[in-house]
């Protein structure tokens, strides 16, 4: 096929009109940018009507990127310059022909380098630069980890055998050390680096896939081939303290880890599955001191009232939300505020997860008998000040936790609900006299988190008017939100990074005779909002979009999940 030029391809397919070209080229010459990069930007064309074009005109196949396990030893093939330079990517290799996807298919150039550097021939396929950016961050972040794969491989033999676990006991933990030892010291590493709070291993028919979930979503990482996974499974059950003969029952363990001066806590639970045990790994950083009431996302209105309920010498304070909503960080920051010489802090957890000089923390462990209501009871004995539960579950704790703030005790803990007016309702379905809660509880933190944009790819935009009626915002033309247009410091994803929405309830009198008295969920909620001075979280959620910290689908989520 005879070579055509983008815009000629583009305006054969009816993509643009022969001025628009023009115009584009203009801007071309000006930034540096290649043309389709240009028309996407300028709103001439979409991503989807390129790749349409290309496809049509050039025969070349689309690859969904998203949908697709990249091979971690196709990094050797194409080097990681070559790979950022022409925003390529190598997909599958069939006997001599390599596939790599291209932003750029007509980028000739391109395809003879590859073609000098991977001795191969070239097969292109057209992808979104978005999905090409991102898989090359994936693939080549897995470079190191294909060669241990390699190396694992080999020691496996070729007729595809288990390691012996054996193999795996070896005390030297470097580059000398066991190559599955070293790609599991990897994994845990990378997680640490991509700021992961869990890593999934998952058996699947042939392969075993690694994923991580970051700010809240799951990212493939990589793949495992299927002979190798018991060899990594029994490591990581070494690591645990776990039975690795026994692989038809659930089994947790843990184990501490150093990484870059921070001390690791692994929560290690394995499962079996039809194709093997999958197993989870908790990251926890025991060594983090950076937790502070500005960093969990506190401004404004919302601060102010959180420096007021710790000014409280005694009572309860609950911090309300799902899982997963940073209830345990923010106890956290709590506690580190409130810790001083003259005060004895004692907390009980399950499990422990942050590392606070000067308080004493306890381990709950239901098999020993050690339950937070026990562990309650004992804490009462030993003379504290301010004392930490980590979940309020049944009535026994709760009515202790609350007797203990009525008698001069500050008490800080959790419970599983949606809303302040909500917690409420869920102590007295617990079994807790009202009287009890209108004279114990303080106040009460609801929380949940929300992506932030991204601050590598962040752009202004003009939203829709369906936008603003989306998060309840009154249509104004002159108003911007933003977004993130990803890039591979956000795997794509335009975010990076979370923050806390709030709403925080201060108990006045009114509320307590209300709550005394009886009141419905509905009766509180109306009460609290006839007060005029409560910030509910969707109100949160819009500051948020208007001051771009976050996009209108992070709030749409929080505020939905609220109705």
């Amino acid at each position: 096929m005879a070579y055509m030029r983008l815009g000629d391809l583009l305006i054969a397919a009816g993509a643009i009109t022969e001025e628009q070209l023009q115009t584009a080229l203009q801007t071309q010459k000006q930034s540096g940018q290649r043309l389709g990069d240009v028309l996407i930007d300028s709103g001439i064309i979409t991503q989807r009507q390129l790749i349409d074009a290309l496809q049509m005109q050039l025969g070349v196949d689309y690859i969904d990127l998203t949908r697709v396990s990249i091979p971690v030893e196709l990094a050797k093939y194409v080097p990681r310059a070559i790979a950022r330079k022409y925003c390529v990517v190598p997909v599958k290799l069939v006997k001599d022909e390599l596939y790599v996807a291209m932003s750029d298919p007509l980028d000739f150039v391109a395809q003879e380098e590859l073609k000098s550097a991977s001795r191969r021939q070239i097969v292109p396929m057209i992808a979104t630069r978005r999905a090409v950016e991102q898989a090359i961050a994936t693939l080549y972040g897995n470079e190191g980890t294909a060669r241990v794969i390699e190396e694992m491989k080999r020691a496996a033999g070729d007729n595809g055998r288990d390691i012996v676990p054996a193999q795996m006991t070896g005390g030297r933990e470097d580059a000398d050390a066991a190559p599955t030892i070293r790609f599991v010291n990897s994994l845990i590493e990378r997680a640490f680096n991509e700021r992961a709070s869990d890593i999934h291993l998952e058996p699947q028919d042939g392969e075993m896939v690694v994923r991580m979930r970051i700010d809240g979503l799951l990212h493939k990482m990589l793949t495992v081939p299927a002979n190798l996974q018991n060899t990594v499974i029994s490591r990581l059950k070494i690591m645990g303290g776990m039975n690795i003969s026994e692989r038809k029952i659930p089994q947790d363990g843990r184990a501490m880890v150093h990484i870059h001066q921070h001390e690791l806590d692994l929560r290690i639970s394995s499962m079996p599955t039809i194709y093997g045990e999958k197993v989870v790994l908790r990251l926890l950083d025991k060594s983090r001191r950076d937790i502070s009431k500005e960093a969990i996302g506190l401004t404004g209105d919302d601060l102010r009232k959180y420096e007021t309920l710790l000014q409280n010498s005694s009572g309860v304070i609950l911090i309300v939300g799902p899982t997963g909503s940073g209830k345990s960080t923010t106890m956290c920051a709590m506690l580190q505020e409130l810790c001083s010489e003259e005060t004895n802090i004692m907390t009980l957890e399950d499990p422990v997860e942050y590392d606070i000089p000067g308080v004493s923390q306890c381990q709950i462990n239901e098999k020993t008998g050690m339950t937070f209501a026990a562990g309650l009871r004992a804490i009462l004995r030993q003379d504290p000040d301010i004392i930490s539960v980590g979940e309020i579950r049944d009535g026994e704790t709760a009515e202790i936790a609350m007797r203990a703030a009525i008698t001069g005790h500050l008490v800080l803990s959790t419970v599983h609900t949606y809303d302040a007016a909500s917690t409420i309702d869920r102590l007295i379905d617990i079994g807790v006299e009202p009287y009890l809660i209108a004279s114990g509880v303080r106040g009460v933190i609801s929380q949940r988190l929300v992506r932030k944009v991204c601050p590598h790819c962040r752009e202004e935009y003009r939203p829709d008017p369906e936008e603003f009626e989306a998060v309840g915002l009154p249509y104004d033309p002159g108003v911007r939100f933003y977004r993130g247009s990803g890039c591979p410091m956000c795997f794509g994803t335009g975010y990076r990074g979370r923050t806390g929405v709030f709403e925080i309830l201060v108990i006045d009198r009114a509320l307590r005779s209300r709550i005394t008295g009886g009141a419905t969920r509905e009766e509180l909620k109306d009460a609290i909002e006839r007060t005029g001075s409560f910030k509910t979280m969707e109100d949160s959620c819009r500051e948020l979009v208007l001051t771009g910290a976050t996009t209108v689908e992070e709030a749409r989520k929080t505020i939905t999940a609220l109705e």
